[in-house]
């Protein structure tokens, strides 16, 4: 009695301890605490003399050779060209995953989000520009347009439920708009090299494959990961960011079902019978053969019924936001202060403003100004429950830029002192846009219940 009451406590145990961590990889905040970390300690690695070999590292030249084909960059490079790709392609679902059942999969749902996200673009980069045009920084106006959003839904969720749920949608739907439209930015204002052609063909033709196979429906994961590297392969030689090819790989995934939904409710509800008809008492081990037999079956249908975009979100979420995204601040977010940075060349302090302003002011600006004429010409309504200053609030927290600027800072300039100074700035502004928004939030919500 004592043996089976104490197995019973240990595997009480060990599933309170699996619900628990499952709630830490789910938990919304997890991913941008992380992100924070890993800026911390990139920052510490740069400036701390003791630690100043370890950012080494990054220069390491790393290569693949097969016969003739040889393709060498340094572990930066793979990280912000390969493992980014990786990052792309989850963002480029999300996007495809709101257009067709999510929060832009009408005009009139999409309106808000889509309103506000380009004021949330264009006045950033109007206001960046004001301060550097005719300036060698003039070319960063990217920078300030771009939202991160693991970092400002984290920083929401911080506040619980005090937020209204509109709030939290509103961001979301924004910050994927945002996302495309950084997108756009990247393959045609920020070209990694000169354009070729004939590759860009080759990645043509690689993209009419994958639509071939999207149409027929094929769903192995290998008929669009092995074309996808081919492509990833043609877009980084063309001179279009090689990341690019992770959006358009995302929206040749399929995104349809092959198992009828009825059929699906029928097919369960038999086999969940016939497995609880044929259930022999065990618990931890399932010894019957038939039982085994139908929990394949039950796998095959959940697996038919469960899209190939899924799947692939599913699965890769959780690498984008516990590798990909660290591995890329540690590699990037690492700036090494001085007082020389201010004083570099001639425009360099013109970036400081430019994004500092861009993000901290023109983003909820934007944002607003954009979502109260939506709201006026009555082509969208608010969210429910949210108010005109939580909409500002949650434009602050838009100014928080931190991986897509950063990303869009590497490209932008040539000169390291620019690059640099680029994410110092970044790096502060997005930490301030954070604390604002978060106390300005919080301060224009009121507790909401929690079935709201």
């Amino acid at each position: 009695m004592e043996k089976t009451r104490r197995g019973f406590v240990s595997h009480r145990f060990a599933a309170d301890m699996r619900r628990s961590f499952e709630h830490f990889v789910h938990n919304s905040s997890t991913g941008g605490i992380l992100l924070m970390i890993c800026a911390v300690l990139a920052l510490l690695f740069a400036n701390v003399p003791a630690l100043q070999h370890i950012t080494e590292i990054w220069h390491t030249p790393i290569g693949l050779s097969i016969g003739s084909f040889q393709l060498e960059m340094s572990l930066l490079h793979w990280v912000n060209d390969g493992l980014m790709a990786i990052f792309f392609f989850v963002v480029g679902l999300e996007i495809k995953r709101e257009m067709m059942v999510g929060e832009l999969r009408s005009l009139r749902l999409a309106v808000l989000p889509i309103f506000a996200a380009v004021g949330g673009m264009v006045v950033p980069a109007l206001i960046y520009s004001l301060f550097n045009a005719g300036e060698p920084t003039a070319s960063g106006w990217g920078i300030p347009m771009a939202t991160d959003i693991a970092f400002a839904l984290g920083v929401l969720s911080l506040l619980g439920d005090r937020v209204p749920l509109g709030a939290k949608v509103f961001l979301t739907a924004l910050a994927i708009v945002d996302d495309l439209g950084a997108i756009l930015v990247l393959a045609i204002f920020y070209p990694s090299h000169d354009l070729h052609l004939n590759y860009l063909f080759y990645a043509a033709l690689v993209v009419v494959l994958l639509f071939i196979f999207n149409r027929s429906r094929l769903r192995h994961p290998l008929y669009y990961l092995l074309p996808g590297l081919f492509l990833w392969y043609f877009v980084y030689c063309s001179g279009i960011h090689a990341t690019i090819a992770g959006v358009i790989l995302a929206m040749m995934i399929p995104s349809k079902t092959t198992v009828n939904e009825v059929r699906f409710n029928v097919q369960m509800r038999y086999l969940l019978q016939r497995f609880k008809d044929t259930c022999s008492g065990e618990v931890d081990v399932l010894a019957n053969p038939e039982q085994q037999m139908l929990l394949h079956r039950i796998d095959q249908n959940v697996s038919g019924i469960s899209p190939l975009m899924h799947r692939f979100e599913h699965a890769l979420h959780p690498w984008v936001t516990f590798f990909i995204m660290p591995v890329f601040a540690l590699a990037n977010a690492g700036v090494l202060f001085n007082g020389s940075m201010l004083g570099g060349g001639d425009g360099v302090s013109a970036l400081i403003p430019g994004i500092f302003l861009g993000l901290l002011l023109g983003k909820p600006i934007g944002i607003f100004l954009m979502s109260f004429l939506a709201v006026k010409l009555r082509l969208a309504d608010l969210p429910a429950g949210t108010r005109w200053m939580q909409i500002l609030g949650v434009g602050v927290i838009g100014g928080i830029g931190f991986t897509m600027s950063i990303f869009i800072d590497n490209l932008a300039f040539t000169d390291p002192a620019y690059i640099d100074l680029g994410k110092a700035t970044i790096l502060i502004t997005s930490v301030v846009a954070a604390v604002c928004g978060l106390i300005f939030v919080g301060m224009t919500t009121r507790s909401e219940k929690k079935n709201n």
